[in-house]
């Protein structure tokens, strides 16, 4: 089975900016379906917005046309979770909040995050939730295939 992992928007951003890397990666095993990405309306809404601030892709070598197809090829590959109760994990970004619920709700083992020290400090902990870099999360999953049970689902 795919691991499901909710990719934030950090990551996404950049695995366009950079020319490789681990969130570069991470974005191939989504759209090759090595991972399964969950997307729910907030997290929606934050790509779209973060997409949408040109000036952060002066460097990008993706023009907008094809910055916005990725990230049609990427939602294609999504699979969509309704978030339906609202856990408030009280972390120091509220605008994180609603990555850990859409996790909760989908019941995504990974968060893949940049951020990883903004979602330790959360006051609500779920347990079989974890917060990973993108190179974490490649190195786990290069060593055991996928097999980890506390990977996958």
């Amino acid at each position: 089975m795919n691991t499901r992992i909710v990719l934030d928007t950090n990551v996404f951003i950049s695995a366009l900016l950079g020319p490789q890397g681990a969130s570069r990666e991470i974005l191939r095993r989504c759209l090759t379906r090595r991972y399964l990405p969950l997307m729910g309306t907030a997290l929606f809404l934050e790509y779209e917005s973060v997409l949408a601030r040109d000036h952060l892709f002066a460097n990008c070598r993706l023009s907008s046309d094809e910055r916005e197809a990725l990230f049609d090829a990427f939602l294609s590959v999504c699979q969509w979770q309704s978030v339906y109760y609202m856990w408030r994990p009280n972390l120091s970004d509220e605008a994180d909040n609603h990555v850990v619920e859409l996790a909760v709700a989908g019941q995504a083992g990974i968060i893949v995050t940049k951020n990883t020290k903004d979602f330790a400090r959360a006051e609500l902990h779920f347990s079989g939730l974890r917060i990973l870099p993108p190179e974490t999360l490649i190195e786990e999953t290069s060593q055991d295939g996928d097999a980890n049970d506390s990977l996958t689902r």
